[in-house]
């Protein structure tokens, strides 16, 4: 029983990481191309600026959990996925280096560096995860001789597919959050940028959905347990309310798209159930999590831990974001 627990902590863990840090990686990848002006940059660092750093907390604690929880997948991933790891990591160094030190030179050339450091330091994770996932669901050719693949292995088609749609679906998130702290004339282009990048997001997702049925094993679950549809269900709904609110309600808009990415990531977890890395080439070599967990008592453990913590942060985060909710005048020159 813990050991399930624990699989739905994990997937919770990487779906909250994607819907709260997600808007950040698209305020990154926007940045260079949807400012027009100074006044604009400062009103895009302004939106994420009080939050940007705890969202990637998320990160790191999917990624002590997996330490923890299921030390051997945790060993074998980062075994088995460390170049576009280590890339990923480094694209979130880059990034919060240039976040930080924008607004502190003067020198347009450094600064122009920065900018360009904060967009690619956006970019890389946001590609490179959607690319991680789209292998793992598929599955990577493991048996016992180990992993029998590489960096252009997984720059396959399906891998690619899944890169640009968690791109896209975190640039549409990073718009409705704009859309949502703004107001005046980059909140209208904010609005229409979204418009445009949900029937691209739209696009990807069917696209992803139909790759799903032909290259993974993702959907034996569901037909197996037909009541697990409505995770994919809650998943098309949330993009559907995203498309339908961003004129009428901005923060419906911006919940909306939030509960598609969350029920996205629970589509490809719970289509993984057992296994948290399957194995395309023998399912005997798949880890999964009965045979790749830590001990009973350690999950247990663990679980005491996350009943007393986990309300707390929850708390916090609801507080930092209930009082960072408020409007960026245009013209107001705080900054980040």
């Amino acid at each position: 029983m813990l050991n399930i627990l624990w699989f739905i902590i994990w997937g919770l863990l990487w779906a909250m990481y994607f819907a709260l840090d997600g808007f950040d990686l698209g305020i990154g990848m926007l940045f260079p191309f949807f400012a027009k002006s100074d006044q604009d940059k400062r009103a895009m660092l302004e939106s994420i600026g009080p939050v940007w750093d705890a969202n990637e907390v998320w990160l790191i604690t999917a990624g002590g959990a997996t330490f923890a929880a299921f030390p051997i997948t945790y060993a074998y991933m980062f075994s088995f996925l460390y170049l576009p790891l280590m890339l990923i990591l480094y694209g979130l160094i880059i990034r919060a280096v240039c976040l930080e030190f924008r607004y502190k030179v003067n020198n347009p050339t450094i600064v122009s560096l920065l900018e360009f450091g904060f967009f690619l330091g956006s970019l890389l994770p946001a590609l490179l995860l959607g690319v991680a996932f789209g292998n793992i669901f598929q599955g990577l050719p493991i048996d016992q001789n180990g992993y029998h693949g590489n960096l252009i292995t997984l720059l396959n088609p399906f891998g690619l597919i899944t890169g640009i749609l968690f791109v896209v679906a975190f640039l549409l998130h990073g718009s409705l959050w704009l859309s949502f702290r703004t107001e005046g004339d980059i909140n209208l282009r904010a609005k229409s940028l979204a418009r445009k990048l949900w029937f691209i997001t739209l696009f990807f997702a069917v696209l992803f959905l139909v790759s799903a049925y032909f290259v993974t094993n993702l959907y034996n679950n569901y037909f197996s347990m037909p009541y697990l549809l409505i995770v994919p269900v809650l998943c098309v709904l949330g993009l559907l309310g995203a498309g339908f609110f961003i004129y009428s309600s901005e923060i419906m808009a911006f919940l909306s798209s939030a509960i598609c990415i969350i029920f996205l990531t629970f589509t490809g977890v719970g289509g993984l159930y057992p296994n948290l890395i399957p194995s395309s080439i023998n399912n005997a070599f798949s880890l999964s999590a009965f045979n790749s967990s830590s001990s009973q008592y350690t999950l247990a453990v663990m679980t005491i831990v996350v009943i007393i913590f986990v309300p707390i942060v929850l708390f916090y985060k609801f507080w930092t974001y209930k009082t960072f909710s408020y409007k960026i005048k245009e013209g107001k020159e705080e900054g980040y």
